[in-house]
């Protein structure tokens, strides 16, 4: 199985390169799955229904997010009615949307890809470790790839990612808006840490 992950598309230019690249790409490596964060899509902040439309369109298959996902009002209704749209999952009980969605491929594999948010920085929001948890347990066992997306400031709570070693199938854990091409990754190469 193979799964192209993208990090923020930022803005215009990041959708043009997208549309223009995504199917050509999803080809040649033969993507049975594309993932890619939207949160930072419309403007540069934020994402807008018809963005992720177009994000759709483009050929990605489920978009996460992070803390600006709330920038336009349209989300509150297009997260509960999305599924394909997941919002950060340490968001409290109520909020709309879900963290977790469990992706069926073309072969009958199940993924399921989960999203997290940092707090160091952030919103004063529930515990993404704790969630987590909580997420990983509530996963059937016929879904054997498990994909956590951590949207963090603090390179901490990046490294703190070292928790889910052996518990997840690939892990990304990312906010790279300042320039950087650091990379952590864990011995047992599943997860990626940009900071």
């Amino acid at each position: 199985m193979r799964i192209l992950f993208f990090g923020d598309i930022v803005g215009k230019p990041g959708r043009l390169i997208l549309r223009k690249r995504l199917p050509s790409l999803r080809e040649e490596k033969g993507a049975d799955l594309v993932i890619a964060n939207g949160e930072n899509a419309s403007g540069g902040i934020g994402l807008s229904g018809d963005t992720m439309r177009e994000l759709f369109g483009a050929g990605i298959d489920i978009l996460t997010s992070g803390n600006h996902i709330w920038k336009h009002k349209e989300m509150y209704n297009l997260l509960n009615n999305e599924p394909r749209l997941i919002r950060p999952a340490n968001y409290p009980q109520g909020a709309p949307g879900s963290g977790l969605v469990i992706h069926e491929l073309k072969n009958g594999s199940k993924v399921a890809v989960m999203n997290l948010l940092g707090r160091t920085f952030m919103d004063n929001i529930d515990c993404p470790f704790k969630k987590v948890d909580e997420l990983l347990a509530s996963i059937p066992d016929d879904v054997l790839i498990r994909i956590i997306d951590i949207h963090a400031e603090a390179t901490s709570e990046k490294k703190s990612a070292l928790l889910l070693c052996g518990r997840q199938s690939f892990g990304c854990h990312r906010h790279t808006h300042p320039c950087a091409n650091r990379r952590r990754d864990d011995p047992t190469k599943r997860y990626r840490i940009s900071y």
